[in-house]
């Protein structure tokens, strides 16, 4: 054999050892296992993808953080915002911004699943890079009590859950039942509930919380305003005349802050007659599990007399 031949065998050789290794190599390689996804639809209509195994999410509201929580996964929260206290091991989670104007680099950050919102107007601000860096975007919005039982409802579907979220909200109706049941045939109470005072804002029709005071027995002087939390003159609740004013009171204020009437509401049947009572805020403008501790609430003080 002449070197000609020698040196073609030799080069043939290279390539049978780069090829076979090259391919054993690959063998040996383990293919990262495929991420399974299913595609939800959220409270707004959007298509959005989730990841089957949700192991860390985001909550950008005190009501979803509740929820979450109820639902017995509070250990797989990794952020939630400053205003989400309760239960109280919420607040040992990382906090990322209140819920308007949350840290999008620190939500990245903690490279969750799933983030979890309840306003349109958080949307627009980051779902893009959220998008962009492989994170869902699920939006929750209750308006009724019908919402917020399905806010739960697909809560719970996300995570998991849904077993326990059934058990939540079978609890959940059972006592909503017994309130209606409670409160039938009784003379419904003129409602107003102060939920801002300068201005002077309220519940209208497109709100939950009117829904809370109808199942708890009372009727709403501003369910008949098509707008979500309206402002309110004080000559107007002096026109319709409430029998009980509500004041969902922060548990962190003083007691004079927590107890203060707006001006021009004294002359009011509710105030004459004693009937301005302070109420838990976090029951009843929370759209999530609370709802109903807010409802037997309300019952109870609307049928004091």
């Amino acid at each position: 054999m002449n070197k000609k031949s020698y040196f073609l065998l030799y080069i043939f050789y290279l390539a049978c050892v780069l090829v076979f290794g090259c391919n054993n190599k690959d063998q040996n390689i383990k293919a990262a296992p495929e991420v399974l996804r299913q595609a939800v639809t959220d409270d707004l209509g959007r298509k959005v993808e989730v990841v089957r195994s949700v192991e860390r999410i985001v909550s950008l509201a005190p009501s979803i953080t509740e929820t979450l929580f109820a639902l017995g996964i509070g250990e797989k929260v990794v952020g939630v915002t400053s205003y989400c206290n309760y239960p109280s091991e919420a607040q040992s989670k990382t906090q990322v911004g209140d819920t308007l104007k949350p840290n999008i680099e620190q939500i990245i950050s903690l490279k969750p699943d799933l983030v979890l919102i309840t306003t349109a107007s958080q949307l627009e601000q980051f779902t893009t890079k959220l998008s962009q860096a492989g994170i869902a975007v699920f939006v929750v919005k209750a308006q009724t009590v019908e919402d917020v039982f399905k806010s739960i409802a697909s809560i719970g579907k996300l995570t998991g859950r849904e077993q326990q979220a059934k058990a939540i909200l079978d609890n959940m109706n059972s006592r909503i039942e017994a309130v209606k049941k409670k409160v039938e045939g009784k003379t419904k109470p003129k409602v107003f509930i102060v939920i801002g005072t300068e201005p002077l804002i309220t519940a209208g029709r497109d709100s939950f919380i009117t829904d809370l005071v109808k199942i708890a027995g009372g009727d709403s002087i501003s369910a008949d305003v098509a707008s979500e939390w309206p402002i309110y003159s004080a000559e107007t609740v002096i026109a319709k005349k409430p029998d009980v004013i509500l004041l969902p009171i922060d548990a962190h204020g003083s007691e004079a802050e927590r107890r203060r009437l707006p001006e021009g509401l004294h002359e009011t049947p509710a105030t004459k007659q004693g009937r301005t009572y302070t109420i838990d805020g976090e029951l009843i403008l929370r759209p999530g599990p609370r709802i109903v501790d807010g409802i037997e609430e309300m019952a109870e003080l609307f049928y004091l007399q």
